[in-house]
């Protein structure tokens, strides 16, 4: 996967489009990201020995098709590329050709 948890990405699609949030969670068999404060819906919970109850806000996964990496040196959205170097496989900012570090 090109995105992984932590990274700051920007939503291109959707009823949040343009924002921007970091990576919660990765779903690669779903193809699906969760990203911290999108695509936010409301939940009505019925009260228990857990929970209080009330209507509380869930994130759902964001496709992954939706999300566009913003690189942390250059602060551009950017695809992520790949290069070798001393027998290790790195991320790549396209644009700059700095190493994202992996979470």
């Amino acid at each position: 996967m090109k995105i992984l948890k932590n990274d700051t990405v920007k939503i291109l699609l959707g009823k949040d489009a343009g924002k921007t949030g970091k990576v919660l969670k990765v779903f690669p068999r779903k193809d699906k990201v969760l990203v911290e404060g999108i695509n936010v819906s409301k939940r009505h919970i019925k009260k228990t020995a857990q929970y209080e109850g009330g209507i509380i806000d869930i994130s759902k996964p964001v496709n992954i098709s939706n999300v566009i990496l913003v690189c942390p040196s250059c602060k551009k959205e950017t695809k992520v590329g790949f290069e070798i170097k001393n027998g290790v496989k790195n991320r790549v900012c396209r644009k700059c050709r700095e190493i994202i570090k992996n979470g």
